[in-house]
């Protein structure tokens, strides 16, 4: 199994379940694995037959910024399901992100893996 990966996506939004949170955008970053077998993409030099990582960095951004979650995991679910489905990846590992959510910490979160690995 190859992986593909987006480290670090930085995206504003609102999430949270405070009063306070639902009326200030907030960071939230996102680390991607993702099961792609890249052997053709590097046969052909075509990205046709790649996993194209900005396709789907331009989608999760796009969705995160018209989104407001109460909770990361529910955010989590949803970007999981939009890149297993839109983009036919087989599996992925996912960490979500609140930078500064937690005082005396660099950042909380979660991880979730989802889909079957090849």
């Amino acid at each position: 199994m190859d992986i593909v990966y987006i480290r670090d996506l930085r995206i504003e939004t609102i999430i949270g379940i405070y009063d306070w949170e639902r009326e200030v955008k907030q960071e939230v970053s996102f680390d991607l694995d993702m099961a792609a077998d890249i052997r053709r993409a590097a046969q052909t030099d075509d990205i046709q037959y790649a996993l194209n990582y900005k396709s789907i960095a331009k989608r999760i951004i796009s969705f995160i910024q018209a989104s407001e979650f109460l909770l990361v995991e529910r955010m989590a679910e949803e970007v999981a399901n939009i890149v297993l489905v839109e983009f036919s990846v087989p599996w992925l590992r996912l960490r979500v992100s609140k930078p500064g959510a937690l005082r005396g910490s660099q950042d909380v979160g979660i991880i979730i893996e989802r889909g079957e690995k090849p």
